[in-house]
């Protein structure tokens, strides 16, 4: 068993040991330690450098080596060759037909037919619709001039009208009718003027814009209530045209009521003509 140095064993008495000789030491190896690195540093002030010559010569003349050349890098490998790219396949070839002359010759033949048909269907077009525009502005004017035609009859109708009332009131204040013949006081028929009295209240209804050739001549029995208002009507001659017979119906119609012959009504047989 190793024992350390500074331990005794137990079994042994205590030593006394001698302080005094390693204290001793001690401070002497210190100084001594102190006083070294004094003079070293004061030896290392103190010390002055000190300059130093050499000679270099040589017996036999010697030529100096040539500068080192420096070290070049080796150039990098080249680059792998690509491989080439494989020939694109060459264009389809297209067989040139030679130009056929009379193929060519019949197509701008065609062509130039074609051309003139439109040339032709719009010549054709324009005369047209100028046609058409001047049987427009002719069938406008006609129809004013006959607008005014009629106006000036339905004026006319009315002055010869207010003549016929007037003769009539005064007749009657006479006590007999305005074309009465006879020696009776009163006529047991209709006054000469009813029937225009019934016309001229009905053709005002009368609506027809075509032009008819001649003047046909519609033929209407009428029959009336004791206050006037229609209550038969039926044509009794016709005038060849069925467009002007239902016209003159329609206008009688419309009328309803017509005037009475002095307070008395009587069956009428009525003549509408278009142009009257």
């Amino acid at each position: 068993m190793h024992t350390s140095i500074l331990t005794r064993p137990t079994d042994r008495p205590p030593r006394q040991e001698a302080w005094g000789v390693g204290t001793t030491m001690s401070v002497v190896a210190h100084l001594l330690l102190v006083a070294g690195l004094v003079w070293g540093v004061h030896w290392r002030s103190r010390a002055e450098p000190e300059g130093v010559a050499a000679e270099l010569w040589s017996a036999v003349p010697q030529v100096s080596a040539p500068p080192p050349v420096p070290e070049v890098a080796p150039p990098p490998p080249p680059p792998a060759p690509k491989p080439a790219p494989e020939p694109a396949p060459p264009p389809p070839t297209v067989q040139q037909k030679a130009p056929d002359i009379v193929t060519e010759q019949e197509k701008q033949r065609k062509e130039k037919e074609q051309q003139e048909r439109e040339e032709q269907a719009k010549k054709e077009a324009a005369q047209k619709a100028a046609a058409q525009k001047a049987a427009e502005e002719k069938a406008a004017q006609d129809k004013e001039k006959a607008d005014a035609e009629k106006q000036k009859q339905l004026d006319a109708q009315k002055a010869a009208k207010l003549r016929q009332e007037q003769l009539n009131r005064m007749m009657g204040q006479l006590g007999a009718p305005a074309n009465s013949t006879g020696t009776a006081a009163q006529t047991s028929g209709p006054s000469a003027s009813y029937a225009g009295r019934i016309k001229a209240r009905v053709k005002p209804n009368i609506v027809f814009s075509d032009s008819l050739p001649g003047n046909p001549a519609a033929e209407v029995q009428v029959t009336l209530a004791p206050d006037g208002t229609v209550i038969g009507r039926r044509i009794t001659k016709s005038s060849g045209v069925q467009a002007w017979d239902d016209a003159v119906l329609r206008a009688i119609d419309r009328t309803a009521v017509l005037p009475t012959d002095n307070g008395k009504v009587y069956p009428m047989t009525l003549i509408f003509r278009p142009n009257d």
